[in-house]
C-alpha cells in the first residue's frame, strides 16, 4: 500500500459482511442490491453453488488487505440469505473460518424472512454456526404486509417469530412504521405483538420512499403525515422502554447485553470487509483509509470474483471527508463517542472538529463531558441538522 496522509496509531476492529443477493420477490420500497430469484430446481442449486465459489475466491483475493487481523463479527445479509440451505451456510462459514481468525464468541448474524419453508430451517441455521437471527417481519398486519409487497402473511410472521425465539438466544425482529394508511393504534398493535415474543433486540425503521424503487415511481397512497410519524416514534420509544428495551441507536432497541455487535462496529467507525455482489468495504491502514465496492450485478460479480477481480471501485477516503464520515456513524448512538476514538479511528486531531462541536453545543444538539460527546435528545431527534455541521466545506 502506498503512503497516505494520515497517521492511525492502531487499526480498529474488523467485521465481515457477506451479501447473498437473491429474494423470492423484490419489495417495492427496497433499494438494496437484491434480485428476484428466477431460477428453480437444479438451476437454482447450480447458481447458488457457483456464487459461493465466487465468495470464497473473493475472500482469498482480499486476504492480503486484512492479513493477521481477527474478525469481530460476521453478517450474512441480502437479499434473503435464508433462501440458501443450511448446509450451504455451514459450508460458507467453514470456508470463512479456514481463512480468517474469528474472535472467541464471534457474533454471526443471518438475515431471514418469515415463511413456512424458511421457518423450519431456523434450528438448522443455529446448528450450522449462526449465533444471531434477524427476522424481517416489517408488520403483523395482513393489510400492511400486502401494501409493502411482502411475500409472507401475519400467520407466517407469528410462526417465524415463535420459531426464532425457540431456536436462538440472540435474535432481532425488524419492524417498519408510517406505513400506507397506518394509524397510531395499528402501529401500537404491531409493537405490542412484537414485544409479546420478548425479543432481545428490535429494529424499527420508518418507511421512506427511496430513489430508483417501485414506490418512487408509483408512490403508495395515504402515507402518514410527518406529525403522525413523529407521534408513532414517540409511542415506539415509550412502549419499548416499558418492556425493558433501551433505544441505544436511532432505529435500534435492545435489552442489556443484546446490542448488535456488527452494526455497533459500523457506528463506531470500525473496519469491515464486504464480500458479494455490490458489497461495500471500509479498510484502514497505517496512513490511509480506503473504501471498496464489489461489482453489483450477481452474474458479473461471479465472473469477476472467480477471476480474482471482484472489486469495481477502490478509493482512498479524502482527509476532508473523514470528520463527516465518522460523525455520520457515531452520532447515531445514544451514548455518542469518546473524543480519543475520533483521533484513533480517523488519524486526525481534535482541531478538525472543534468549531463544529462548539456550534452544536450552542444549538443544544450535543453535550460534552470528560472527553465524551453525546447527542442530546434534541440532537437525536434532529440528527440531520446535527450532521450538517460536520460537512466538509
Amino acid at each position: 500500500m502506498r503512503p497516505g496522509v494520515l497517521h492511525l496509531p492502531s487499526l480498529p476492529p474488523l467485521s465481515l459482511y457477506v451479501h447473498l443477493p437473491w429474494c423470492l420477490k423484490k419489495c417495492p420500497y427496497c433499494d438494496f442490491n437484491s434480485h428476484a430469484l428466477t431460477a428453480s430446481g437444479a438451476e437454482a442449486e447450480a447458481l447458488q453453488s457457483r456464487y459461493l465459489d465466487a465468495l470464497v475466491a473473493d475472500l482469498e483475493a482480499a486476504l492480503p488487505l486484512v492479513w493477521g487481523r481477527k474478525v469481530l463479527s460476521v453478517f450474512l445479509g441480502g437479499g434473503t440469505p435464508s433462501l440458501f440451505a443450511p448446509e450451504r451456510i455451514e459450508a460458507l462459514l467453514s470456508a470463512i473460518r479456514a481463512r480468517l481468525p474469528l474472535l472467541p464468541g464471534c457474533e454471526i448474524t443471518l438475515e431471514a424472512n418469515p415463511g413456512s419453508f424458511e421457518r423450519e430451517r431456523f434450528h438448522a441455521f443455529r446448528a450450522a454456526g449462526v449465533t444471531r437471527l434477524s427476522v424481517g417481519v416489517q408488520s403483523f398486519s395482513d393489510r400492511h404486509l400486502q401494501a409493502l409487497g411482502r411475500v409472507h402473511d401475519r400467520a407466517q410472521a407469528l410462526a417465524a417469530m415463535q420459531e426464532a425465539a425457540q431456536a436462538f438466544d440472540h435474535f432481532n425482529l425488524d419492524l417498519m412504521y408510517a406505513l400506507p394508511g397506518q394509524t397510531l393504534a395499528e402501529l401500537e398493535q404491531d409493537v405490542h405483538t412484537a414485544l409479546a415474543f420478548a425479543p432481545p433486540h428490535l429494529s424499527i425503521y420508518q418507511l421512506t420512499i427511496e430513489p430508483n424503487t417501485y414506490f418512487a415511481k408509483h408512490p403508495p397512497p395515504a402515507l402518514p403525515e410527518d406529525d403522525l410519524a413523529y407521534a408513532m416514534l414517540d409511542r415506539i420509544t415509550a412502549l419499548t422502554q416499558a418492556a425493558g428495551l433501551q433505544r441505544y441507536e436511532v432505529s435500534a432497541y435492545a435489552r442489556p447485553g443484546h446490542a448488535c455487535v456488527h452494526n455497533g462496529n459500523y457506528w463506531q467507525f470500525g473496519d469491515y470487509l464486504g464480500l458479494g455482489a455490490g458489497a461495500h468495504s471500509k479498510l484502514s491502514f497505517a496512513h490511509r483509509i480506503v473504501r471498496q465496492v464489489r461489482f453489483r450485478d450477481p452474474q458479473r460479480y461471479i465472473t469477476q470474483a472467480l477471476a480474482g477481480q471482484a472489486v469495481a471501485q477502490d478509493d482512498e477516503v479524502r482527509r476532508a471527508d473523514l470528520p463527516f464520515e465518522f460523525m455520520l456513524n457515531a452520532l447515531r448512538l445514544r451514548e455518542g463517542f469518546a473524543l480519543q476514538d475520533y483521533c484513533d479511528r480517523t488519524g486526525l486531531p481534535l482541531s478538525t472538529i472543534a468549531p463544529a462541536l462548539e456550534q452544536a453545543e450552542r444549538q443544544g444538539l450535543l453535550t460534552r463531558d470528560l472527553g465524551h460527546v453525546r447527542p442530546t435528545a434534541r440532537g437525536f431527534d434532529f440528527l440531520n441538522d446535527l450532521l450538517e455541521l460536520f460537512l466538509p466545506e
